[in-house]
């Protein structure tokens, strides 16, 4: 059974997510109702909801939305990784808060789309040491050229543990790169850093790629980090443009198909569940 720690929600009826009109087919509804159909029937068991960049007047209640979401019978939910802004002034208090509901795992600062210089401001990494010692992680989505930012803001807080989203965004469709490679290759000499083999498929070519073209960059992760610090995530419904779900997880299990009954229990939910503590 799969732990899928990377499921985003959009729900436009109940929260403002700006990005979504310039964000092409991916400008639709995605409710939980849709995932858990097509889930349930390629063996996922659990789940953890990823924050969807909503607007910031909306951060709290895109977790009590998806906490509502959780609570129906047979669920997948187990958790959420919240949005937040430690660039700003009122992160302590917002921190304060999140960490009185035990349903929030972690939280994510989407960083592959905004300045490489947001991650350097003082403000951001004095607010992300605050995470030193709690049980949230932090999940970090980073372009290969920011990989460099990355460590730096990893080597700042070596009491926060982080995950690695997407192992790294390499641009499947352009090939292995040096950037990338050697990016992931440090980040993972880290060893409060985890890394999320999800979201390659949306970065391949969405008419030709197989599961060969997707190797080289998920076999490189799991050398690079190990068994014991590699977790599967969906993207969904990011992995839609490549395919969709149930060829991601098809795609994961015959990624998988040499590999031990050890190690793949690890990767599929050994280590989340380790990790955050369910």
């Amino acid at each position: 059974m799969l732990f899928d720690t990377h499921l985003h929600i959009v729900d436009r009826a109940r929260l403002n997510y700006p990005w979504l009109a310039d964000a092409g087919g991916l400008d639709r509804d995605s409710l939980y109702e849709d995932y858990a159909r097509e889930a349930k029937r390629c063996g996922i068991a659990d789940v953890l909801h990823m924050e969807v960049d909503v607007a910031p007047s909306d951060m709290a209640a895109e977790t009590a939305y998806v906490e509502q979401l959780s609570q129906a019978p047979g669920s997948m939910l187990r958790g959420a990784i919240a949005a937040c802004r430690p660039e700003q002034t009122d992160f302590p208090s917002y921190l304060e808060a999140v960490l009185a509901n035990p349903f929030v795992k972690g939280f994510r600062r989407v960083l592959h789309v905004m300045p490489d210089e947001l991650s350097e401001g003082s403000l951001f990494r004095e607010n992300l040491n605050r995470l030193t010692g709690t049980r949230l992680t932090f999940d970090l989505c980073v372009l290969p050229h920011q990989m460099e930012r990355a460590m730096a803001l990893i080597d700042l807080n070596p009491g926060v543990q982080f995950i690695l989203d997407h192992c790294g965004v390499p641009a499947v469709k352009d090939g292995l790169s040096d950037v990338w490679a050697s990016g992931v290759r440090e980040i993972a000499r880290r060893a409060n850093v985890t890394v999320k083999i999800s979201g390659v498929v949306a970065y391949a070519d969405p008419t030709s790629w197989t599961a060969e073209t997707l190797r080289p960059f998920v076999e490189h992760s799991i050398a690079c980090f190990g068994w014991d610090r590699v977790i599967w995530g969906s993207d969904w419904p990011v992995c839609t443009l490549g395919g969709g779900l149930s060829t991601w997880v098809a795609a994961t299990h015959a990624l998988t198909a040499g590999c031990s009954d050890s190690e793949r229990a690890r990767l599929f939910h050994l280590n989340a569940r380790r990790l955050w503590k369910l």
